[in-house]
């Protein structure tokens, strides 16, 4: 019987982790710097320009009731990243490269200084401060994901 990797060999889940560390923390910078306020008239001009634009607008309570939900899914499944369940791994690219796209956006925003004509701000964009960890993180990630590939996942026997 062949015996499992050792976590560490065969899974990422410490850039898992990571990532959902710092998108928590990208959850709180977003809802204090008024994320929201910038987010909804973005997608609401640009429903206006492409009438099957698919992004909904939000009410604060709910926006972030789904973050945090969808936060806290992602840490549960921590364990499954150490392990380097294959299942996993569809997902985690999506959540690494989603997570890059976010930290990006942020910062393109800023420098902008606009989301979309007409929705700008004269500082820098809500959620941009948590924005290069989760860049950092995301990238770790992919690393992880990268260097991983090969690794078959096993779940324990207690043998």
């Amino acid at each position: 019987m062949r015996e499992a990797a050792a976590p560490s060999a065969s899974g990422f889940g410490g850039a898992w982790f990571a990532l959902c560390v710092r998108f928590a923390l990208h959850i709180l910078d977003e809802a204090s710097t008024g994320f929201l306020a910038v987010y909804n008239p973005t997608v609401t001009i640009l429903r206006e320009r492409w009438s099957g634009f698919p992004m909904p607008t939000f009410e604060f309570r709910d926006w972030l009731a789904t973050l945090i939900v969808a936060c806290g899914l992602l840490f549960c499944l921590t364990p499954l990243a150490g392990r380097g369940m294959r299942g996993l791994r569809p997902l985690a690219w999506f959540y690494a490269v989603s997570m890059f796209l976010n930290g990006l956006g942020h910062t393109l925003f800023s420098i902008l200084g606009h989301a979309v004509a007409g929705v700008t701000f004269s500082r820098l964009a809500p959620g941009f401060y948590s924005s290069p960890f989760l860049f950092a993180a995301s990238l770790w990630l992919m690393f992880r994901l990268r260097r991983t590939a090969q690794v078959d996942f096993q779940l324990p026997t207690g043998d």
